[in-house]
């Protein structure tokens, strides 16, 4: 059955309204946080692709970074190898890394790719260990104990952060029509392999691109004000000043802390979006309603 003259002219509409945005990012580079309940649904996951393609084709140019962690669990489980966690972080001992290398740069990482081809895009696989493109350094945390007081070094085993990134390796796909898919594995100076958390290692890839977006695909509406309301869009002061006053608290925090560190380091503006909505990327870049809460430097 073809759509009928009024669905016809509303999508035309909604092309028309989309125009100007497209124009805007036309050129631009476009990083994709892909994780949490997104990663699961089917379709979700089939919508995500094929708006990724759609920004491809338009001429933006999409990196998507994506986690993986109930995936790395249940395969931990199914091999018999204990985890556990310390501040939201995995202990990653040797057993641990490979596993998640293989379920990251492996399993996940070509699902990923899978979808994006499917939808008529060209996707390519990487993992931060390709062309050097994570370079990575171990985290460590301190710990008080409660009876001595005494701070307390924690070994997280294989866990870093990023130190550097390669631009070089993505800048090549931006001359492409390949939309590259980055699984967050780093490599150390001395070779290691490490675990990265991969809000963090997109927020390192968009302020080392400086992207005009990165878009952080989350479980949540976005930052919630005093009343539960979705705050539309803050600056940086005002969202250090949310945190401190515990507007902004729990597993929110380094969400927007990686969204602060990402605008500083030259980003446009950071938006923490909610994946569990089709085609929220879609609305956020392609309509003034936006679809979560965008953060942006103070001008």
């Amino acid at each position: 059955m073809s759509d009928s003259p009024d669905l016809l002219a509303m999508k035309a509409g909604v092309l028309s309204d989309a125009l100007p945005y497209m124009r805007r990012y036309a050129g631009k580079t476009v990083v994709v946080k892909y994780g949490g309940h997104a990663m699961g649904d089917p379709e979700l996951g089939a919508s995500f692709a094929r708006d990724i393609v759609l920004l491809k084709q338009i001429g933006m140019h999409p990196v998507v970074i994506h986690g993986g962690g109930p995936q790395i669990a249940q395969m931990l489980e199914r091999l018999g190898i204990k985890s556990s966690f310390v501040d939201g972080l995995r202990v990653t001992d040797q057993a641990t890394v490979e596993v998640v290398e293989m379920v990251l740069a492996g399993s996940i990482n070509k699902e990923i790719v899978g979808l994006i081809n499917a939808a008529g895009g060209t996707a390519i696989g990487l993992s931060g260990k390709d062309g050097d493109l994570i370079r990575a350094r171990k985290i460590t945390r301190m710990r008080r104990d409660p009876d001595s007081h005494i701070e307390q070094i924690l070994d997280l085993g294989f866990v870093g952060e990023p130190i550097s990134v390669n631009t070089n390796v993505l800048n090549l796909f931006e001359r492409s029509d390949i939309i590259p898919v980055v699984a967050p594995v780093g490599i150390g100076e001395d070779g290691a392999t490490y675990n990265i958390n991969a809000d963090t290692a997109a927020g390192a890839i968009a302020g080392a691109l400086k992207a005009a977006r990165l878009l952080m695909l989350t479980d949540t509406s976005g930052v919630l004000d005093g009343d539960k309301n979705v705050i539309p869009e803050i600056t940086d002061v005002e969202a250090r000043r949310l945190i401190a006053e515990g507007t902004i608290y729990g597993g929110m925090i380094p969400k927007v802390e990686t969204c602060l560190e990402a605008v500083e380091a030259g980003v446009e503006a950071a938006v923490i979006i909610d994946g569990r909505k089709p085609h929220a990327i879609l609305v956020e870049l392609l309509s003034s309603a936006g679809a979560g809460t965008m953060i942006r430097k103070r001008s």
